[in-house]
């Protein structure tokens, strides 16, 4: 009996050893009796991605509360709660459940920095860090309360939504880092078009448009991102409509970030080098910037070097087409006027969307109306692609920001002039231009050669003419 006492009180400080050792455990929970505080880090189960406190340099002596790849030496982060709000490292924040606000990040001080908004209505709830690295605040009967992925900063991971429109609404916004060491919000941010979120998302600079994405036909993204190894979908369900890539892989690591400077970047990490490789980023060129090539001027990627060129009807505005271009015959209301097929284009900005049409009634639609300069159909065939499968585009006035690739793209039929005044003058004007640029080369190098012709003669004239002086003296 003594030998078992002492033997049952040698059990008690080992099972608190384990107790403790459990608590302390980095795991993928957080529950109401274990808040996360500095130092602390959650690791979802497949060991990928971690959530704790971070500092981004050395620097700055600020934490945040942030998701980021565990295994990958240097620290890459995805995600980050209190941007806006970022608690001194003099300070012990904690990440803890609160019945009345969901999850709340709070410094020493009891000051909350930041917090779901949620009122949980039952009790337990736990908040886990997902293989995805995905952050969810759910019930134990799994039913989700909160996600971080409805919530990205400045980076997309795959099979994450990124919502670009819910009902009549652009939804989520991809907000850049202010700078390299900087999550707070930068200049730039990436979302829906608020005009057309279902067709095309936009990088802005601030509140100006900066770069400009279009998608072709309800599924792949026209002049997008280039997924190895796996897919990019638009899809639309409802009300809803957003945008989403998966990879085949799911050891690869792949992620889409807005960058500080703007650029909208596509990364896989390379195990070899041990280093993100950046397989795509866009604005691709200086021209490919929102409307940078003026109207009437398309970005030329077909190029070495993409440049600025006039739509097909149109010359420069100017000494080169980066200033815009203008009409070489004008289209008059009453003259007869033909569409031209532009393939492999960007389509243009500023169109009206015309649903449940065919395509002899899109170009019925533009043809009637003399103001209508251009229109693009396509028929959207995809499983993704909305409840109408038709997609009319029509444009009036200037077309801006366009280009031209070398695969992709869609075919944008221009309206021109066939009035036989108008084309008659126009093309004789550009062909006495043409003339002008051919004659005058011509001619000035015709005089040229003639010049050194009489000159030679001359010199060799003068030197017969010595010799013979030279011979009758002699």
């Amino acid at each position: 009996m003594k030998k078992m006492a002492l033997q049952g009180k040698s059990c008690i400080p080992i099972f608190i050893l384990l107790s403790l050792g459990s608590f302390c455990r980095s795991d993928d929970q957080l529950t109401n009796a274990k808040p996360l505080s500095s130092g602390d880090t959650l690791v979802s189960k497949a060991g990928d991605f971690a959530l704790g406190f971070f500092s981004p340099s050395d620097s700055n002596a600020s934490l945040y509360l942030g998701i980021w790849y565990h295994n990958i030496p240097d620290r890459t982060v995805v995600w980050t709660a209190n941007r806006e709000d970022p608690i001194p490292t003099t300070s012990s924040p904690m990440l803890a459940i609160s019945n009345s606000s969901g999850l709340v990040l709070s410094d020493s001080r009891g000051r909350a920095t930041w917090s779901t908004k949620n009122n949980i209505t039952a009790t337990g709830v736990a908040a886990v860090l997902l293989d995805t690295g995905n952050f969810v605040l759910q019930y134990l009967n799994g039913t989700i309360i909160w996600q971080s992925f409805d919530r990205p900063t400045d980076t997309l991971l795959p099979s994450m939504r990124f919502l670009l429109s819910y009902g009549a609404h652009y939804a989520e916004r991809l907000v850049a880092w202010k700078g390299p060491d900087d999550p707070s919000s930068g200049e730039f941010s990436c979302s829906g078009d608020p005009a057309s979120p279902d067709i095309q998302f936009v990088t802005w600079n601030k509140t100006r448009p900066y770069y400009r994405m279009t998608v072709s036909d309800g599924v792949s993204v026209n002049g997008g991102m280039y997924v190895n190894n796996g897919t990019r979908t638009t899809v639309n369900i409802g009300d809803l409509f957003y945008f989403m890539f998966t990879i085949s892989n799911s050891s690869d690591f792949m992620r889409i970030k807005l960058d500080y400077t703007g650029k909208l970047q596509y990364l896989s990490w390379n195990t070899q080098s041990s280093s993100w490789t950046l397989i795509a980023e866009f604005p691709t060129a200086p021209c490919d910037l929102y409307s940078s090539c003026g109207p009437s001027s398309y970005c030329d990627f077909t190029r070495t070097v993409p440049t600025c060129q006039c739509l097909d009807g149109f010359e420069p505005d100017g000494n080169n087409a980066s200033r815009g271009c203008r009409r070489i015959a004008a289209i008059k209301c009453g003259t007869p006027s033909h569409f031209v097929p532009l393939p492999r284009m960007k389509i243009p900005d500023n169109f009206l969307h015309i649903r449940n049409r065919s395509f002899d009634q899109c170009e019925a639609e533009c043809s009637r109306n003399c103001s209508c300069t251009a229109y693009a159909y396509a028929h959207l065939k995809s499983p993704g692609a909305m409840a109408d499968p038709s997609r009319c585009l029509v444009w009036s006035g200037e077309l801006v920001d366009t280009g031209k690739y070398q695969e992709a793209g869609e075919n944008v039929y221009l309206r021109l002039s066939d009035s036989p005044g108008d084309v008659s003058d126009a093309v004789a004007v550009r062909r006495n231009r043409k003339l002008v640029k051919i004659v005058l080369p011509t001619v000035a190098c015709s005089l040229m050669l003639t010049c050194v012709v009489f000159v030679m003669i001359y010199k060799y004239k003068g030197i017969i003419d010595k010799d013979s002086c030279l011979q009758n003296s002699t």
